[in-house]
């Protein structure tokens, strides 16, 4: 892999299209994880691929100034996805993680109340952003099919001639041509904004009235002076008021990244007076005062920004041969089911399926001249790839309800992690869940067959059998698509309610029985 700063910026002229094996050039948009796993699977399948990205180096002083210390909840569909391409890489980041067996919640007086994620035990990993993004650079580093450019940020697209400009550093234009495009810049996405140019996008964005500030509890001490952490690392913490909640997630130097979620009216009354979030805090979460200090606190109120939580739908994903976006670009979503991260690299893995069923080759036909094959900045290029064409197409087509499915399931989420978890209601729904998949043997788990294809086949089960807790498909069943387990859980809380409603009038009528009988 070559790596070109904003400095050392290279112009389409620089870039041969056509190269002595007459590879195919994929022009990848975003370095952030899903970015990198699709410059991996792409580079894996055959074609040359240059990632281009706005922001500096993960390694360079100049990013780490700018970095805020966000966690990231990694999954088994995250790592089914990074399997399918580089298995050794899975293995590199569970090295890097910390497993969360579940939720622990804490209330108002302080009891801690565990609640374990699914009956068999399995985890969640909590990662650090940074450690995710330089475990990706590295793999990137490995290939020669792979060449990155920094702190070069996309200001056109001229999808038919296959043409991108950049502006790097020094705000030096830069044209690149291109075969394929893939745009996984995030929310914020440049990409998506040039596909909006020329195709008839359904689009919506909202900002939910939730914002969220971060807070750090540091490491602290056990009994024999070892640096050690101060909360029980392998759970999530949640503290839930009802409105507002707060959360704290372990990294690896024993200190925990925390997160508090009020509405951005409530948060900037708080950060406009640091004495009232302090006092705010205390009353709220006083057991969080002395894990994290007043003086910290404070600093946090006053130095901190509040950031806002949107979400995005879009429909279609592609254009024509041209381009696909992958990630947040397509569906940027509430972090309250935690599958921002773990949805966009599947998004990598299903597209790279698709392109494999298809036949998309990542080597030109020989028989191509250079003055009919795409590709070539200096001509208006007109060939389209059908084969590519047709596969960004069905990867539209079937992948549009999940993300909708998911999309919607986080924003649900919010009022279950901030009120619901600490109901009586929430634990005997959740209590029934359990019982009902143990009685109908979902407590299985996944079977291994279907683990087995998630490199060949999209989602091997399209009809999943037992009865299956909603958070246990969605995070630990990377088989089963979005929307085929969001039908499921609706089926499954009508049958559930149902159930409730019958037992308690049932109840009801053998207590006023009882009542009745008593009476004569």
């Amino acid at each position: 892999m070559s790596v070109s700063g904003g400095g050392n910026a290279s112009t389409a002229s620089d870039i041969p299209i056509e190269s002595e094996t007459r590879r195919r050039k994929a022009v990848v948009v975003g370095g952030g994880p899903v970015g990198c796993l699709a410059a991996l699977s792409l580079a894996k399948q055959g074609w040359d691929v240059h990632l281009y990205d706005g922001r500096p180096d993960a390694n360079s002083p100049k990013l780490k100034e700018g970095l805020r210390s966000v966690n990231l909840a990694i999954s088994a569909r995250g790592f089914a996805a990074v399997r399918a391409v580089d298995p050794a890489m899975a293995d590199v980041f569970l090295q890097d993680t910390i497993p969360m067996k579940g939720r622990m919640i804490h209330s108002r007086a302080g009891v801690q109340q565990p609640q374990a994620y699914d009956i068999l035990g399995q985890s969640i990993n909590a990662v650090d952003r940074g450690l995710i993004n330089k475990t990706f650079q590295a793999a990137l580093r490995k290939s020669d099919r792979i060449q990155v450019f920094y702190e070069h940020k996309l200001t056109q697209a001229e999808f038919d001639e296959r043409v991108l400009t950049f502006v790097d550093a020094f705000g030096k234009e830069v044209l690149v041509g291109f075969d394929f495009c893939v745009g996984a810049d995030g929310s914020y996405s440049n990409v998506r904004r040039q596909l909006m140019r020329v195709v008839r996008m359904d689009y919506s964005q909202f900002y939910i009235p939730h914002e969220y500030m971060e807070f750090k509890i540091p490491a602290g001490l056990d009994t024999e002076g070892n640096v050690a952490f101060k909360l029980d690392p392998n759970y999530l913490h949640i503290w839930p008021r009802k409105s507002f909640m707060f959360i704290a997630l372990a990294n690896k130097d024993k200190s925990f990244t925390c997160s508090l979620f009020a509405t951005g009216q409530e948060l900037q009354e708080l950060k406009d007076r640091p004495s009232t979030g302090l006092d705010w805090v205390k009353a709220h979460f006083p057991d969080v005062v002395p894990l994290i200090g007043e003086s910290a606190i404070l600093d946090s109120f006053r130095n901190n920004p509040k950031s806002p939580l949107i979400a995005i739908k879009a429909n279609p994903y592609h254009y024509k041969d041209r381009v696909v976006i992958l990630g947040d670009a397509a569906h940027s979503m509430v972090p309250f089911f935690g599958q921002g991260l773990n949805c966009g690299l599947e998004d990598v893995r299903v597209l790279d399926i698709i392109l494999r069923e298809e036949g998309v080759e990542a080597v030109r036909p020989s028989s191509s001249s250079s003055d009919s094959y795409p590709g070539d900045t200096k001509r208006n290029s007109v060939v389209v790839d059908s084969k590519l064409a047709s596969a960004l197409r069905r990867y539209t087509e079937t992948r549009h309800d999940d993300l909708l499915a998911i999309s919607d399931l986080s924003l649900a989420n919010l009022v279950e992690m901030q009120h619901s978890v600490a109901t009586p209601t929430y634990l005997v729904h959740r209590a029934l869940d359990n019982v009902l998949a143990y009685l109908t043997w979902g407590w299985q788990g996944a079977p291994a067959a279907a683990i087995q294809q998630l490199s060949e086949v999209p989602f091997p089960s399209a009809s999943p059998t037992g009865w299956l807790p909603l958070y246990t498909m969605v995070t630990f069943r990377p088989d089963i698509s979005y929307s085929t387990l969001k039908r499921k859980a609706e089926r499954q809380d009508r049958i559930l309610q149902w159930g409730m409603s019958t037992a308690a009038i049932l109840g009801l009528i053998g207590y006023a029985g009882l009542k009745w009988t008593a009476k004569r």
